[in-house]
């Protein structure tokens, strides 16, 4: 098809996307030369994002205006993924991938990996290290990303189009996790990683229909946006760059104006306080709005960095994939390390959601005269407060529940302790990670062992979970 004719099929789709459903079997007869319908239902294919259409069996419809809604139940990964990713062990190492020589060298290179995470070195990826991570972490960076675009859909903003950039997407865990979960929606996804991950990559995730992927193999530093994007995506990848503050905020700038910025870490101290550090700089320096997790409840008043935040989510684990539960059974065999070293189901992650606007996932202004920012909790010890915060822990043990709160004016760490637990302060435990809760006489009480402030929590104190 000339690029005449392509300007027929697209001038033709503008004017009857508003009309009726876009049949190639019959806008193909408004074309210069009446080109075969499949050549007509390609050039939609490849202009549906700038036209607004979606596929729908054998018709392009315009895209839905109101914001996504999927169902969730929690996450399950397709077998075709773990498909695909046996069929490139198999293609470097054989059959029996998992046993003898490759096995031990796969095994090898997973310990070294996480033993070099946890000391913060750097990870060079070659081939065999991107498949060695893509076994260990496909599937709880799958799971992550779905848990995190929930709550984006959850307020209502994901629309059925979307333009998605990826920095530093590894082997395609969180890619294939978005893909799969908004498969309702058309896609454009750009993917940004240099290393040998990119060709797992471009093996592992195969683009649905209205779903188009293209990988830039350059640097995050480097790649010049040409776009802008709805979703701008750092999974596990802050830790990795030289300056993450100035490296998220340049890409902060490809945002539409409504769009988001998911940072996402590991639950390990080291990544998770390194994201709430660029988190902050990007917040309370340079003027962005944290949407969520740890929202600024106070206005005008911004969390010190005394206040560590080690705050993380945890999600179900997800089902021990079949590629794990190979190479941990060879492990036993062979008796070389544990086991249990090769599964990873764990679903817990650090998270950061950055917008361009003022829209926070929690919305509320603070009453003065009634409630206590934590920016004043000093002069409150051995008092009964009344305060707003933030649940940013699960249950973090001990003799009593134990959660981290925070209401983004704290200046050091504020952990909420429950001592009597009644009918009037049990929101506390049942309140999920993120949500907001009023406390009415709370008692403030100096931590000397954490160096931080504990809120207690008993039988004369209310805990209400606000929406």
């Amino acid at each position: 098809m000339n690029d005449d004719q392509r300007t027929q099929v697209r001038d033709n789709a503008r004017y009857l996307r508003n009309v009726r459903p876009i049949d190639p079997e019959e806008l193909y007869e408004y074309v210069e030369g009446q080109p075969h319908p499949a050549a007509v239902r390609q050039v939609l294919r490849e202009q549906a994002f700038e036209l607004e259409l979606i596929e729908q069996d054998d018709v392009f419809v315009p895209v839905p205006e109101k914001p996504v809604e999927v169902p969730f139940d929690g996450v399950s990964v397709p077998t075709e993924h773990t498909e695909r990713l046996d069929a490139l062990l198999c293609e470097r190492f054989g059959a029996d991938w998992s046993t003898g020589e490759s096995g031990e060298q796969l095994r090898e290179i997973i310990v070294q990996i996480k033993d070099d995470y946890l000391h913060q070195r750097p990870v060079e990826y070659d081939r065999d290290t991107a498949l060695a991570y893509a076994i260990y972490h496909l599937y709880d960076n799958y799971a992550v990303i779905q848990h995190a675009l929930m709550e984006l859909i959850r307020g209502n903003l994901v629309d059925h189009r979307l333009r998605v950039l990826d920095i530093g997407a590894g082997v395609g865990g969180p890619a294939l996790g978005l893909l799969d979960l908004l498969e309702p929606c058309l896609i454009d996804y750009h993917a940004v990683e240099p290393s040998a991950a990119a060709s797992v990559f471009e093996s592992l995730v195969a683009p649905g229909r209205n779903q188009s992927v293209t990988v830039h193999r350059t640097r995050a530093e480097a790649f010049e946006p040409a776009a802008e994007y709805d979703l701008v995506l750092f999974a596990n990848v802050l830790s990795e760059l030289n300056d993450p503050v100035s490296t998220v905020d340049r890409y902060l700038d490809a945002l539409t104006p409504d769009g988001t910025c998911l940072l996402l870490a590991p639950a390990d101290r080291n990544t998770a306080t390194g994201l709430r550090e660029t988190e902050r700089t990007l917040a309370d320096e340079l003027g962005y709005t944290v949407y969520a997790p740890t929202v600024r409840l106070w206005p005008e008043l911004t969390p010190s960095s005394r206040a560590e935040a080690w705050s993380f989510d945890v999600e179900p684990d997800v089902s021990v994939p079949s590629v794990q539960r190979r190479l941990a059974d060879a492990a036993s065999e062979t008796a070389e390390t544990d086991a249990s070293a090769f599964i990873n189901t764990d679903v817990q992650y650090a998270y950061s959601m950055l917008r361009r606007d003022d829209r926070q996932q929690v919305t509320i202004t603070p009453d003065s005269s009634r409630f206590t920012p934590m920016a004043d909790t000093e002069t409150h010890v051995s008092d009964r407060i009344d305060l707003l915060s933030v649940k940013l822990s699960h249950d973090l043990g001990g003799e009593h529940p134990l959660f981290l709160i925070g209401d983004g004016s704290q200046q050091i760490d504020h952990f909420a302790v429950l001592v009597h637990e009644t009918g009037l302060n049990d929101a506390l435990i049942h309140t999920p990670y993120g949500g907001l809760l009023a406390f009415e006489n709370a008692l403030v009480l100096w931590n000397d062992d954490e160096s931080a402030y504990n809120l207690v929590v008993d039988g004369e104190t209310v805990v209400d979970r606000l929406a």
